[in-house]
């Protein structure tokens, strides 16, 4: 007999929340360990390789047959495994819980519906993928050593595949729910195929997509949907799509943004947090509202490197909360503080969002590390001094300045104090590549936190600290894959050229346009997360930017900033949810403990766009 269609209680939410908080659904088998140890040695390839190729270089001058080559694949492999975990672990960004409509039948067939889109958005992919790896093994390239490339690609097909059947098993824990999601993309696909006139249908296809997205579908198949929609109504082949996807992974600069993501994730797994508090401690603790510039410290340096706010508030928060409230801090200020400062290391180097922008909108990354920097001290201070300000006028347990004690905590944390050192020096030194500074920086911190600390054991902790980095790197290059596709869509229907000439026709002052471009950047702030701005929004920004002759390093570190602010603003605010989680405190409290906060960061955003030498000034002096 059949199963009947019962409803159930909404899943465990695939929100951008759980992709931060690193939530594993179900207890690792042998397949899901094999998986993590499959990911890991292929992080573990992309940092040991170029280092090899720079040491083989500067000593013997030779190197490794096209070894760029051989990483930037590496790269694509990562991310579609850390992609697969991701779904299997629930772990896939997504804009909603799903749980909006409750857990009764009305509830549960919606957030079916939403599981029906996703799983035909991924057949989809995964179909495209396949036409466009045949299509390169009639090309016959080789990415290394006889290796075809094509053998390579099968990881997009695989993996979206992967990505699908997952979406689909944890749809529900019931299998008549399971087959009615099935049968609801097996249907969506039969209408799509059989549409004489697809053009008709658009309009009904995006409400459906954006009512899925609404109801749970992950990001990436909101964004990849849209591009398909779009392909599909103007007959162009699907792998169109795929042929983005995988321009964008295996661009030269983009191994940086796992490799520096890995060094962060050892960083927070190991004991550095506390050696680090305690070197702050001791230097700041004496004066008044010490602990507040200890909290913007400590979280712009972790932030940095991980380039995940939620990695920085659930790792830390535990730790910095008590500190606050001993200090005489309230529970609603300190609330505020570390959900703020979870996202503000996100202007400097290396953070994710530096690198992602400076790929998507040919920037250099190196001007865009250099251009982040004073930005980023900009908002730290400003944070610091709003924290001082509210500190209480007799703190309780002030800790006096203590040389000795300073002296003793910066030389026990002296190695990862030299982490920034080791990561920027070899980038802006000339030495090494930015992959071989990012390769040289995650080996770094893996050796001090295995070996010099001692706080991570090489064969335990090391493959599964670089399994949950892949998996976040494999969320957002899933998001930033797909969403290219339709980016391209754009740029090929000529809407970054209307926009321009709409915008200059109607604003005629440079300042009046970065005011404009504020405040929309804001809403989309709001409505969309950060890395799917930069793929969608970015590239239509950018020449008008040049229209008004704006730095290109200057508008982006304006829009970075902008977006910086959408951690912390609902619906989207990813930050909100994380500290609402990590101290099981109502959003209601949560919310209104960080409007300050988001004042503070707006004065920033405003004085970081109208003083571009803020954003222009290193860039400049290193160029001449």
């Amino acid at each position: 007999m059949t199963e009947p269609l019962r409803p159930e209680p909404p899943q465990p939410p695939v929100t951008a929340a759980a992709e931060a908080a690193g939530a594993v659904a179900a207890p690792r088998g042998p397949l899901a360990r094999a998986e993590d140890r499959a990911l890991a040695i292929v992080l573990f390839a992309m940092t040991g390789l170029p280092l090899i190729e720079a040491l083989l270089r500067k000593t013997v001058h030779v190197g490794i047959s096209n070894q760029t080559a051989i990483v930037q694949h590496l790269t694509l492999v990562a991310g579609m495994l850390g992609a697969g975990i991701a779904a299997r672990e629930r772990r896939l960004l997504a804009l909603s819980s799903g749980a909006l409509l409750g857990s009764g039948l009305l509830g549960t067939a919606a957030r079916m519906l939403g599981a029906a889109v996703a799983v035909t958005v991924g057949a989809l992919l995964a179909v495209g993928s396949m036409q466009f790896v045949l299509s390169e093994r009639g090309a016959g390239r080789v990415v290394a050593y006889a290796v075809p490339a094509w053998i390579v690609e099968l990881a997009l097909p695989i993996g979206f595949a992967v990505v699908t059947a997952r979406i689909l098993w944890k749809a529900s824990d019931r299998w008549a729910w399971r087959g009615a999601a099935a049968g609801g993309a097996a249907l969506l696909i039969l209408i799509a195929s059989l549409a004489p006139r697809p053009a008709m249908l658009t309009v009904p296809a995006f409400v459906v997509l954006l009512l899925a997205t609404v109801l749970g579908a992950p990001i990436f198949a909101a964004l990849g949907g849209a591009g398909l929609i779009l392909f599909w109504r103007d007959g162009s082949p699907i792998a169109s799509l795929t042929v983005d996807h995988y321009s964008l992974v295996t661009n030269p600069t983009l191994p940086t943004v796992p490799l520096f993501t890995l060094a962060g994730y050892f960083l927070a797994e190991g004991g550095a947090s506390k050696r680090l508090i305690r070197v702050f401690q001791a230097l700041v603790g004496q004066v008044r509202g010490g602990p507040a510039i200890l909290v913007a410290l400590v979280c712009a340096f972790f932030t940095s490197f991980t380039g995940a706010s939620g990695v920085t508030i659930l790792a830390l928060g535990g730790l910095l909360m008590p500190v606050l409230l001993a200090a005489g801090y309230t529970e609603k200020t300190s609330l505020g503080l570390i959900t703020g400062t979870g996202s503000l290391g996100l202007l400097l180097p290396p953070c994710l969002p530096l690198i992602f922008y400076g790929v998507i909108a040919g920037v250099d990354i190196r001007d865009m590390f250099l251009g982040g920097i004073l930005p980023g001290l900009l908002l730290i201070v400003l944070t610091a001094a709003w924290g001082i300000s509210q500190a209480p006028r007799r703190e309780i347990a002030r800790v006096p300045l203590d040389w000795r004690e300073a002296g003793r905590a910066a030389w026990e944390a002296k190695w990862e104090l030299l982490v920034p050192v080791v990561a920027l020096g070899g980038l802006f030194s000339g030495l090494a590549t930015p992959v071989e500074a990012a390769a040289l920086t995650a080996a770094y911190t893996w050796v001090i936190e295995t070996f010099v600390y001692r706080d991570l054991k090489p064969l335990g902790d090391g493959p599964r600290v670089a399994a949950d980095s892949g998996v976040l790197v494999g969320g957002v290059l899933l998001i930033l894959g797909v969403a290219l596709g339709f980016t391209n869509y754009l740029a090929f229907a000529e809407v970054p050229t209307r926009a321009v000439e709409w915008v200059t026709a109607s604003v005629h002052s440079k300042w009046l346009f970065l005011l404009f471009l504020n405040l929309f950047l804001l809403v989309v702030g709001c409505l969309m997360d950060i890395y799917s701005a930069i793929v969608i929004v970015a590239p239509l920004l950018v020449p008008l930017g040049q229209a008004f002759g704006i730095h290109p390093v200057h508008l982006g570190i304006v829009f970075l900033a902008n977006l910086e602010l959408g951690y912390l603003t609902p619906p989207v605010g990813v930050n909100l949810f994380l500290t609402s989680l990590r101290f099981g405190k109502p959003m209601s409290l949560v919310i209104r403990s960080v409007i300050p906060m988001l004042l503070v960061f707006l004065i920033g955003v405003l004085l970081i766009t109208y003083i571009p030498a803020l954003t222009t000034t290193l860039p400049g002096l290193l160029s001449r």
